[in-house]
């Protein structure tokens, strides 16, 4: 029993020490410090807060927007001036077909594009006969297409016609897309065990194709004067959320500070407890600021120097007439107090290892030295 409780005196002991020097919530570090971790803030503000749904999918075509150009009467094409690819209006000529009916040259007839759009596939080839039957070219009018949501069978209830949606078509660079609920799939998509939902996306200049990949998140309501951040500015396990705020006072000083968080969404999260109204948070560069520090940056006593134009004591206090003399001579003992120190903290575990080891050594002899029963 002796031995366990000095085994625990001496793990307290180690714990306190550890914890005296260990990391401070204050990381400060220089100007180039800030520059290679590329940090940037913004303000923790009161918005207006969107609960969401999220789902994934797929840019389609609508199936309405779809043409194809075939012939009245058999014949060959004698013409085709447009191919795969090639944007056409409406009425346009697109291609000529000789008849096989008895002339000198035989008749031709003109194929004009039924709708404008863009030709997507080609079927034909100059000189290549064909009949009635025959579809020679199709042609797509992509100026508005489906964003076709599959939205998770058991959060589908929540979503109504009309819902509007953020949608982030990943090719073409993240920028959000605006939308609203125009109806839901005739069928349930039993293998993802979703529910499609179809947004109509407007795009005039034909960026948005067929197959491109969506992420969308779906508003199911809105909460006023909600306490917000960006979801990049949170670090830290789900048991201990931080994020990072920049110093009112010092430059290029942040602390870490606690959090209690809520709801999130694909942009925000929700902040209950931990912040003020017009706390600067770290946003990009947060999760590289969470392992700076630790002597990578400049001390809190430097910092404040710096700042307010004169020297401070190690803690940060303001310093006295009386310790300014006797900090010159502090200086030139500086690097021997340094090495003092680092001396007595090996003692420190110098001394408890070897308390430890005597009172084992101890409790063996004593048990050797007690008769034998019987």
């Amino acid at each position: 029993m002796k031995f366990s409780a000095l085994i625990g005196i001496s793990c307290i002991l180690a714990q306190q020490l550890g914890a005296a020097a260990g990391d401070s919530n204050l990381i400060i570090l220089d100007a180039t410090g800030v520059r290679n971790l590329g940090i940037e803030t913004v303000e923790a503000v009161e918005r207006d807060f969107e609960s969401t749904v999220f789902a994934i999918g797929r840019i389609e075509e609508i199936p309405s927007s779809r043409s194809v150009l075939s012939s009245r009467i058999p014949g060959r094409i004698v013409s085709l001036s447009v191919f795969e690819g090639d944007s056409v209006s409406e009425g346009q000529i697109l291609a000529k077909v000789e008849s096989r009916q008895l002339g000198n040259p035989p008749p031709t007839i003109e194929l004009k594009a039924p709708q404008a759009g863009l030709v997507v596939n080609s079927h034909v080839r100059l000189g290549q006969p064909v009949e009635p039957d025959s579809e020679l070219l199709d042609i797509s009018d992509r100026s508005r297409m489906w964003a076709v949501a599959k939205i998770p069978e058991q959060e589908a209830a929540q979503v109504e016609l009309g819902s509007q949606a953020h949608i982030r078509v990943p090719a073409l660079g993240g920028e959000l897309i605006e939308a609203t609920l125009y109806r839901f799939g005739v069928d349930a998509d039993r293998q993802a065990g979703a529910v499609e939902g179809i947004f109509v996306l407007e795009n005039p200049e034909g960026n948005l194709k067929p197959g491109m990949r969506a992420e969308f998140s779906i508003v199911l309501e809105k909460r006023n004067n909600v306490m917000t951040i960006p979801r990049e500015s949170v670090q830290g396990d789900p048991s201990g959320r931080v994020v990072f705020v920049r110093d009112f006072e010092l430059p290029n000083a942040f602390v870490r500070a606690p959090v209690v968080l809520g709801e999130q969404n694909d942009r925000f999260v929700e902040v209950l407890a931990g912040l003020f109204p017009g706390d600067e948070v770290v946003t990009r560069g947060s999760y590289s600021l969470a392992f700076a520090g630790g002597g990578s940056g400049i001390s809190l006593k430097e910092a404040l120097d710096a700042a307010h134009g004169h020297e401070h004591n190690e803690d940060g206090s303001e310093m006295t007439p009386e310790q300014r003399p006797a900090r010159q001579g502090e200086k030139a003992g500086a690097h021997g107090h340094e090495h003092h120190g680092e001396v007595g903290r090996w003692l420190l575990f110098y001394a408890i290892g070897m308390t430890v080891l005597c009172a084992f050594l101890g409790q063996r002899l004593l048990g050797r030295s007690k008769p034998g029963k019987g």
